[in-house]
């Protein structure tokens, strides 16, 4: 039987260290281990790694410190739309949810949506009253709000009446949290969430939410978990294609994610990462801007966060 493993992303696009303080960075590298120990009950005591994923981002997503929940993005009307999806890849059942406004926790929403209704991805108001329908918690739109995003907001509003909007960091523009995992039973499953990116038109839906595009997961091939600019990973059904490559062309993980973000997309000149594990437990975290928020705990038990390049050993699970 293979040994659980578990990893999750808070997004690329990191601030440079010197932009946040000590406390800050490590209150975020706290939370990203809180995530993957909160997964790694389940997976520890023999539970699915679908309900590990789950309850990874369920903690990212109470987060301040992640886009995606308490903390999300604002639209340019600065309110909140908020997108996730979850995948188990035992049978390909899905779910996702985009641009609802009132779910507090919506990889919840889209959990219910894959095992209580009949859809794959429901929208807006509709995905709202089915969450709120199954007793889901909901809270006003208010609640998403910090003061981080709020300021991004204006930031980016000025750099847009300058005409220097093409000249913000990803960090100021994007972020999405994810979480993939290798249950004790060969199961595999991926969850993703996100609250778009500052400043976006509203309605705009990102790869967040398409399976395939942002998440996807395969028992036998792998767990993916995708962040960075969702347009560019709809148009090459990003999530997918790791796994087409590791199928069809017989690439490793390590290849086939290396050649996604590292060769692909940043040929396209964006911020791009993501998160991976495959049926044998191996775990990749590649990514091409300054820095990503990550972690896992793989095979040896050994628990690893990051927020740029140096990756912290906190020790047995």
């Amino acid at each position: 039987m293979p040994s659980p493993v578990i990893a999750v992303h808070g997004g690329c696009g990191t601030l440079a260290a010197d932009l946040q303080s000590a406390a800050d960075w490590a209150e975020t590298r706290a939370h990203l281990a809180a995530a993957l120990r909160a997964a790694w009950r389940i997976l520890a005591a023999g539970g699915a790694a679908l309900d590990a994923v789950e309850a990874a981002v369920v903690v990212l997503e109470d987060s301040p410190h992640f886009n995606a929940g308490h903390g999300a993005a604002l639209t340019e009307d600065a309110a909140h739309e908020l997108d996730a999806s979850i995948m188990d890849g035992a049978t390909l059942a899905a779910g996702a949810v985009c641009t609802v406004r009132t779910i507090r926790n919506p990889v919840r929403a889209a959990r219910a949506v894959m095992e209580r209704s009949d859809c794959v991805l429901l929208s807006g108001a509709a995905a709202d009253a089915f969450a709120q329908a199954h007793g889901l918690a909901c809270v006003g739109n208010d609640y998403f709000t910090t003061e981080r995003r709020v300021k991004a907001l204006a930031a980016l509003k000025a750099r847009a009446a300058r005409g220097t909007i093409a000249l913000a960091s990803e960090a100021e523009r994007h972020g999405t949290v994810g979480a993939v995992a290798l249950d004790r039973d060969g199961r595999l499953a991926a969850a993703t969430s996100t609250g778009g990116f500052n400043n976006k038109p509203a309605g705009r839906v990102g790869d967040t939410p398409v399976i395939g595009a942002g998440t996807y997961a395969r028992n036998g091939v792998c767990a993916v978990s995708c962040t960075g600019q969702g347009e560019v990973f709809m148009r090459r059904v990003a999530a997918y294609d790791v796994a087409a490559r590791m199928s069809y062309a017989g690439q490793t993980l390590r290849r086939a994610t290396d050649a996604l973000v590292l060769d692909v997309l940043s040929s396209h000149r964006i911020g791009a990462g993501l998160v991976a594990v495959d049926a044998a437990g191996n775990v990749v975290a590649p990514f091409n801007t300054l820095g990503m928020a990550r972690g896992w705990i793989a095979a040896d038990g050994v628990l690893k966060v990051a927020t740029h390049k140096d990756v912290i050993d906190m020790g047995v699970a």
